[in-house]
């Protein structure tokens, strides 16, 4: 995988562009996507941007998300899109798989294929540029430096601002994640002056759910909240019953991991849901505990070092048994 920075000089020479995305999209990976290609519109290139599959309603707000083609609905013709075009950006993942039903399309196409993502160990022989990059807070950010690294700052709308900013309010936990560097309160501050209204943003991202969220939040730290004192966990798990009891839709889960890491003493935090065709797992932790590694170890997952997903084909019961016995597994490291 070449560096990303051997293309800056070509910027400027307009190509038939897509953007994609891991399945089930963030604030970050939204984000990032729609900002490249906010940019990449304003350098004169055509640019599609396709999701795996669909997204949280309460991030429609975003400039550009009325655009973007949902695979899972709109295969024919996002296939259509990508027989045709010369590159391809894949952004907030590193290994194909995360695409879900794209991943064969995207393995065949014949283009030129970019990565931008700052997630543990890419698949790096499945790109042919690209920056990867563990320390940064959020793709978002890395999307900032592309552009400005590129000489385009100047490109930076009050709209690209918006998005840049969404994803990484995100993606560090609104600032207070250790990923939150020094170079990420100076992006904020170009952001500002670029004309971001921040509060508009974090209205949007976190005052922008229905009733039945809250409720179901409720539900599910008074109900579904196992706490292990003697490995430091709690352990949230949600039949696929609450899903349906409360209308949960997707990304109204999004966050409910990092409650119980307020609860004093608490070192590692798990969440699985029941979905239909798989359960989805997610883990938080505090200080010298490796997400990644225990996400890719016992639930094929991965992703930081303090925040990571997985997944299991077992019921709810038997993946259940899989983390308890992994906790016992881990409990030197735990204490």
């Amino acid at each position: 995988m070449k560096p990303l920075q051997e293309i800056y000089s070509v910027l400027n020479n307009p190509k038939k562009v897509s953007i994609v995305m891991h399945q089930k999209p963030d604030a970050d990976a939204l984000g990032s996507s729609l900002a490249l290609s906010l940019f990449l519109k304003d350098l004169g290139h055509t640019v599609s941007v396709i999701s795996p599959t669909n997204w949280a309603d309460w991030l429609q707000w975003m400039p550009g998300c009325k655009e973007i083609l949902n695979y899972e609905s709109q295969q024919e013709n996002a296939d259509k899109i990508l027989d045709e075009i010369d590159w391809l950006f894949c952004l907030d993942f590193n290994t194909l798989s995360r695409t879900k039903r794209m991943e064969n399309k995207l393995a065949k196409i014949s283009c030129t294929k970019f990565l931008i993502d700052h997630h543990q160990q890419p698949d790096v022989a499945a790109f042919n540029y690209g920056n990867s990059d563990v320390n940064k807070s959020s793709t978002s950010e890395m999307v900032y430096d592309f552009i400005t690294a590129s000489g385009y700052s100047n490109k930076i709308t009050k709209e690209i601002a918006e998005c840049i900013y969404a994803g990484v309010v995100a993606d560090t936990g609104s600032f207070r994640f250790s990923s939150t560097s020094a170079s990420v309160h100076h992006l904020v501050a170009e952001l500002k002056n670029k004309g971001l209204e921040h509060m508009d943003v974090h209205n949007n991202l976190y005052d922008n759910f229905l009733e039945n969220r809250m409720r179901f939040i409720g539900h599910v730290l008074l109900n579904r909240m196992e706490i292990f004192y003697e490995y430091n966990t709690v352990l949230l798990t949600v039949p696929k019953s609450d899903l349906i009891k409360y209308r949960i839709k997707t990304g109204d889960t999004e966050g409910l991991v990092n409650y119980p890491q307020s609860i004093q003493g608490i070192k590692f935090v798990a969440i699985v849901i029941d979905r239909d065709e798989e359960r989805k797992w997610s883990f938080r932790s505090k200080k010298d505990f490796d997400c990644n590694s225990f996400a890719r170890k016992y639930f094929e997952g991965g992703g930081h070092f303090n925040a990571a997903g997985g997944r299991s084909s077992d019921a709810l019961e038997k993946t259940v048994a899989v983390f308890t016995t992994a906790l016992q597994e881990n409990k030197h490291l735990l204490l």
